[in-house]
């Protein structure tokens, strides 16, 4: 093509334009490159929608996981010509929520950039819906809704039917960082808000971009392509005052007893928190989603703490005398709703979130990048003589008798024999026994375990055995049941292969069993176990736990999954089989398949202790409150 009429095609406008550019793109290797070589104008007149596309290049996304409806017709045009030319990929979906599940566990497990794409209405709700679990996790990505129409013209379709401006972007402003693309030429704007969201240091979150219906097509004139931003680097920060690192690690000298608890925002820094964990004596206590960062057979290793908790990570917080929080939240079940360090009487949080740094009480604030601030600590504990080293070997004896205690309660639990059970009418493995079974094989096979909501769950991260952070991807943040499902489609749109299992209850797995197509359609590789006890077996045991029996947390009907699964092309669907011996084969049989594999799993559930792995912990829940809100009144911090 003569390269004077290349220039003056990728310069019009329309389709033609869309299409020449998107080629010149493909060709140069990428935006940046096409701009470099001048083979790109580096100002043009473009459509909000590919403008959009373009912006979103420059900060990394390529891959785009849509539902398109009447609310979205623009930019799905815009995406198809980009990714006829090779430029962006999309992978279509047939339910929002599952959707927005598997857009986190990319952006989160696989560590890639992404957009989720919807209509406006019922299926931005939806998705924002889903977006919870991104949320509570810390996890960013591109959201992007429809919206009604910015002239007032009269109702549209699927709007709030309310006179009220922008009530969707209200909406996704109350879940996270959002913005109405009103204005077209607003969008240098809208993206930079969008990475310092995305791509937030600590606090990284889903962006919310509403897109009316009229100003998508519209064209943005001469619009620099090299002012759009491109995403945020954060600098790494320290603590600057001095004295107070030396007040810290002076308190972590004189205290006999230290609990370190790990939550999310620590996962990153595993090697450093080791060093640190070993230099001051302290037993490492973690929450359910931050197995792994010590290694399970680490003797300072005491597992996870919390309502449901275990032996020796609820002992080490019982009776620690000083907490070096780390990354956490203080979610409700990680630090028993307040009341789980009742001994503790200093507490040093390293955060990079202010709010979250100044949680409890008595605190030495290390505020910055945790990595940084670990090792500064790390550094100012070298010159500060130990006080208390004998206590503090006491103290991790008497935590590793805890940890002795738990892997023997553990190992009785597991090898179990069947259980008879009511609903089954015959013996089936019990929930601990075969997700121990599933876990064995995915540390054999290398792979990476997604677990589900509910009774799962809590048994899951009870019983993971994790040795670096990454293995296990647990979602208690919003605890979203079907994200386990739908994360193993991830794993078909990953650049990366890594071999996913989901542990989902059969609750959890009806919430998205669409997974199964759009797993098939999108060339995942993985297994979904299917652990069916025919209830909803967490809150049962809850309310037994509470109340004495439990009501309206099950039905009669059965489901056969092997059939249901079966029907779906692609799929293996095996019988798990009510042993051992049985699981095994069938966890083989469904890993040596090329795609995508289901496993129905019967297991007990019942009030026999012996069904499950119990609870350590105080919640503020239930009949509970009055005792747990009555110690939190009582606690130093």
């Amino acid at each position: 093509m003569n390269p004077s009429v290349e220039l003056s095609a990728v310069m019009s406008l329309g389709t033609r334009g869309e299409e020449a550019r998107a080629k010149v793109i493909a060709r140069c290797g990428g935006l940046q490159q096409a701009l470099a070589t001048g083979a790109l104008p580096k100002q043009l007149n473009l459509t909000l929608s590919e403008a959009l596309v373009l912006g979103l290049l420059k900060q990394g996304v390529r891959k785009y996981l849509a539902i398109f409806g009447h609310g979205s017709t623009d930019l799905g045009e815009v995406l198809r010509v980009y990714t006829e030319a090779g430029v962006t990929q999309v992978f279509n979906f047939r339910n929002e929520v599952e959707m927005a599940h598997a857009g986190t566990a990319l952006a989160w497990a696989w560590r890639e950039p992404c957009a989720v794409v919807t209509s406006i209405g019922p299926g931005a709700l939806q998705a924002m819906s889903g977006s919870l679990a991104a949320a509570c996790n810390g996890v960013g990505l591109y959201h992007i809704y429809g919206d009604e129409t910015t002239w007032g013209e009269g109702y549209n379709m699927q709007q709030i039917p309310k006179p009220q401006q922008q009530l969707y972007g209200q909406m996704t402003a109350l879940m996270g960082q959002s913005y109405v693309l009103h204005t077209p030429e607003a969008l240098r704007d809208a993206l930079r808000r969008g990475t310092q969201c995305v791509h937030h240091p600590v606090k990284a979150g889903p962006f919310y971009l509403l897109l009316p219906i009229n100003t998508q097509p519209q064209v943005i004139h001469d619009l620099q392509l090299e002012a759009l931003p491109e995403a945020l680097q954060a600098p790494r920060t320290a603590v600057a005052d001095v004295d107070l690192l030396k007040q810290a690690a002076q308190a972590l000298r004189s205290h006999p007893r230290i609990v370190i608890k790990v939550g999310g925002g620590g996962r990153a820094f595993a090697e450093s928190l080791r060093e640190l964990a070993e230099l001051c004596g302290a037993a490492v206590v973690v929450s359910p989603g931050s197995t792994g960062v010590l290694p399970d057979a680490h003797p300072q290793y005491m597992h996870v703490g919390g309502s449901k908790g275990s032996i020796s990570g609820n002992h080490a917080m019982a009776h620690a005398t000083l907490l070096l929080a780390i990354g956490t939240r203080a979610v409700c079940q990680s630090d028993c709703s307040g009341v789980g360090y009742p001994l503790v009487e200093q507490v040093i949080n390293i955060n990079g979130d202010l709010a979250d740094l100044a949680h409890y009480n008595r605190t030495l604030a290390l505020q910055g990048d945790i990595g940084s601030v670990v090792a500064q600590l790390v550094a100012a504990l070298e010159g500060v003589p130990d006080e208390q080293s004998k206590a503090r070997a006491a103290w991790l004896d008497s935590c590793n008798i805890s940890k002795v205690a738990w892997k023997a309660f553990l190992r009785e639990r597991q090898t179990t024999p069947p259980l008879f059970d009511e609903v089954w009418q015959r013996p089936v493995l019990t929930q601990p026994a075969a997700i121990k079974i599933v876990c064995d094989f995915a540390r054999e096979v290398q792979a990476i375990k997604f677990f589900d909501a509910g009774d799962v769950q809590a048994n899951g991260f009870q019983t993971v055995e994790d040795d670096a952070p990454g293995q296990t991807y647990t979602e208690t943040g919003a605890s979203y049941m079907g994200f386990a499902t739908c994360a193993v489609t991830a794993a078909g749109m990953a650049s990366t292969q890594q071999y996913p299992i989901a542990f989902t209850g059969d609750g959890s797995f009806m919430m998205n069993p669409q997974a199964l197509i759009s797993a098939v359609q999108h060339g995942a590789r993985g297994t979904i176990v299917v652990f069916d006890n025919r209830r909803m077996a967490a809150i049962s045991s809850l309310q037994h736990a509470q109340y004495g029996q439990d009501f309206r947390t099950n039905d009669s009907v059965a489901v056969d999954y092997v059939q249901m699964a079966s029907s779906v092309k692609g799929v293996l669907a095996v019988w798990g089989g009510e042993d051992a011996a049985s699981l095994q084969q069938a966890l083989q049989t469904a890993h040596r398949h090329a795609g995508l594999a289901l496993i129905h799993v019967p297991v007990y559930a019942g009030e026999r202790p012996e069904g499950g792995l119990g609870a350590y912990g105080s919640w503020n829940v239930g009949n509970w409150c009055d005792d747990v809100q009555r110690r939190y009144l009582a606690t130093l911090i």
